[in-house]
């Protein structure tokens, strides 16, 4: 940039952070209604800083990469950015050219071609700095989302649940079906119960993808059971033939848990004694 107009914008950098923040108070206006002022206001200040930490040589590239990473937590838009450099650049294109009252056309488009020079390269760090967060921050979010995805939970020994809500695609099905396979062997399950109840459709795919995980489960010596099949879903699986008698299918996830017990030769009992037996040994011994 040349010289001359690195020097009025620095020194007048004042009126034109100040004639900025006025065009992007306008800004606010037409698309960020729902932000706070307080807080709009104090962007807008670290934005401008960032802007000048570039003209001033300072370490911009950590700055920018701060900047963006702010913007992303505070969930605005990557136009947040964009508009405000557009912005920036054209009211310091005018302060420049008002400033020294030019009406010559070549200085005016020298100016002009000066300010881009500068905010050029603001403009690309910033939005690769944006765009490279936000892929950070999607993929920790898609591995998080994952490990939700199919849970394997142990619920006591020998018996473990994974619940599954939404659609199944190939993706999570491949998910679902490594879970099963490594949480069988680290809970050292001897039955699993696959609790479709949020499934809210089971078509030919689907249901293909849980006999493949009962049937890789069952090869490593485990029983798995589906439950949660509702009337609309076990009219589909009729509807459609699938076969899904090589595997136990309960319709709820209670009588699933029973089911295994039974596999592990265990059940559930009532250790409360009704009133009439124990009014019946208070009776006996009355009578000895």
């Amino acid at each position: 940039m040349d010289q001359s107009v690195r020097d009025i914008l620095i020194e007048n950098s004042d009126s034109i952070v100040e004639q900025w923040l006025s065009v992007m108070n306008e800004n606010k206006e037409d698309h960020y209604t729902a932000i706070s002022n307080d807080l709009f206001e104090i962007t807008n200040r670290e934005f401008v800083n960032t802007i000048f930490a570039n003209i001033n040589g300072d370490k911009t590239a950590r700055i920018f990469e701060e900047f963006s990473e702010r913007v992303i937590n505070l969930g605005w838009p990557l136009g947040y950015i964009t508009d405000g450099l557009g912005a920036y650049r054209r009211v310091a294109i005018d302060f420049v050219i008002n400033s020294e009252n030019s009406i010559d056309a070549k200085y005016n488009t020298n100016v002009a071609c000066q300010v881009d020079e500068w905010v050029g390269p603001i403009i690309r760090h910033l939005v690769n700095s944006y765009t490279g967060n936000w892929e950070n921050i999607v993929s920790l979010q898609r591995v998080a989302l994952q490990e939700l995805s199919a849970p394997l939970i142990p619920v006591i020994d020998q018996i473990t649940v994974m619940p599954l809500i939404g659609t199944i695609d190939t993706e999570r099905a491949k998910l679902i079906m490594e879970n099963l396979l490594e949480g069988v062997i680290r809970h050292n399950a001897a039955v699993v119960l696959i609790d479709i109840t949020g499934v809210p459709v089971v078509d030919t795919m689907v249901a293909h993808h849980i006999i493949q995980a009962a049937e890789a489960v069952r090869l490593i010596g485990s029983t798995c059971i589906l439950v949660g099949i509702r009337p609309e879903i076990a009219q589909t699986i009729v509807t459609l033939g699938i076969d899904l008698s090589k595997f136990s299918t309960k319709s709820s996830l209670r009588k699933g848990f029973l089911a295994a017990l039974e596999i592990t030769n265990r059940k559930i009992v009532d250790l409360k004694e009704p009133e009439e037996s124990i009014g019946k040994i208070i009776d006996s011994l009355g009578k000895e």
